[in-house]
């Protein structure tokens, strides 16, 4: 007769698996997926390394699962921010806003989402998560152009373009966050969120406040 988990059983592998993720999560942000390893992770969850393999098979199974837990977190922010304003474009600019001040508040932790090397399943996760915001975008373009306030465009291909340029951009500052003695180019992050929402609405064929 097949083995069955008792309710309490099942309720304390589950809370442990929850450790697991948060442990990987806190480890992520400080060492990025290479620091990121089974025994680590272990360690850190306060478990031995073989009960990990009890909740994930490898490290490739933790990164996806470890990568789909931060990202929901990152959308669910940036539609907390767009259900905040009024119009398409400032709901479009809260996207760019909100998704480049939190990678640039964790920049550690943006880099290993966005441009670490990593596991090829994790580039797949990456592919889902850039949709996802593009998705975002491409809603409240559709919805500006309908209402006249952009000119006429194709949303997802200039949502996808728009995805692709923030995410670059971002690249340069957030792969130098750890390095102490960032160049010139790096030293004010101040400025990178104001410039890529001014970006986005210029790419947009709209009004972009900071001119009048």
């Amino acid at each position: 007769m097949a083995y069955r988990r008792t309710p309490a059983v099942q309720a304390r592998l589950d809370a442990q698996r929850e450790a697991v993720l948060q442990s990987a999560v806190g480890l992520l942000a400080e060492r990025g997926y290479g620091g990121c390893t089974m025994a680590a992770v272990a360690d850190r969850a306060g478990i031995a390394t073989g009960s990990l393999y009890q909740h994930f098979a490898n490290k490739a199974e933790l990164s996806v699962q470890l990568f789909r837990r931060v990202v929901t977190r990152e959308i669910e922010a940036v539609n907390a921010a767009v259900a905040r304003r009024d119009t398409p474009q400032q709901r479009i600019a809260a996207v760019v806003e909100t998704f480049a001040a939190r990678a640039l508040r964790a920049p550690r932790l943006a880099y290993a989402l966005l441009v670490e090397p990593a596991d090829t399943v994790v580039d797949g996760e990456r592919l889902v998560f850039r949709r996802a915001f593009r998705d975002v975008i491409a809603t409240e373009i559709a919805a500006a152009v309908a209402s006249g306030e952009l000119p006429e465009q194709d949303p997802v291909l200039t949502a996808a373009a728009l995805v692709g340029a923030v995410g670059e951009a971002l690249a340069g500052p957030l792969a130098a966050a750890p390095i102490e003695s960032a160049g010139p180019e790096h030293s004010d992050r101040t400025t990178v969120v104001p410039a890529l929402v001014s970006f986005t609405l210029r790419a947009l064929g709209g009004r972009d406040d900071s001119d009048a």
